[in-house]
């Protein structure tokens, strides 16, 4: 069973940057494909993807709206994903949920949620206007 503790979140303003955390245990991290989801307050609101990586780092993919503002990476030394996040906007707040796919058929840096078979608790991002 993987364990995935996501850390980093919290108040910013907008234009603001910062850097989201997630640390691994329970599985060799290297073996995981990582990703970042988020879900913004509302109801009926869906988790959605932002940005994932692959195991060894050559590939990664990123939402849309996130392209040119945010940075996901991996230190599979420190068994730990993070996402770097500037020029944050009021948009961006959310739940960040990290993600990681086990699976030897998942490969490269998958965007959908299907793929995805652990997930961490989440940390609030929350942008101020």
């Amino acid at each position: 069973q993987v364990q995935l503790v996501e850390s980093g979140g919290g108040l910013v303003q907008a234009g603001g940057s910062l850097r989201l955390s997630c640390a691994a245990s329970g599985r060799t991290f290297s073996s995981l494909v990582m990703g970042w989801f988020r879900q913004a307050p509302g109801p009926g609101k869906e988790r959605m993807f932002v940005a994932s990586i692959s195991r060894n780092s050559v590939n990664t993919q990123y939402a849309d709206s996130v392209k040119g503002r945010f940075t996901i990476s991996r230190d599979n030394a420190k068994n730990t994903v993070y996402l770097q996040m500037n020029s944050l906007k009021p948009e961006d707040t959310a739940v960040y949920y990290c993600a990681a796919a086990g699976r030897a058929s998942i490969w490269s840096a998958p965007v959908g949620i299907s793929n995805y078979d652990y997930w961490g608790q989440g940390t609030q991002v929350t942008v101020s206007s």
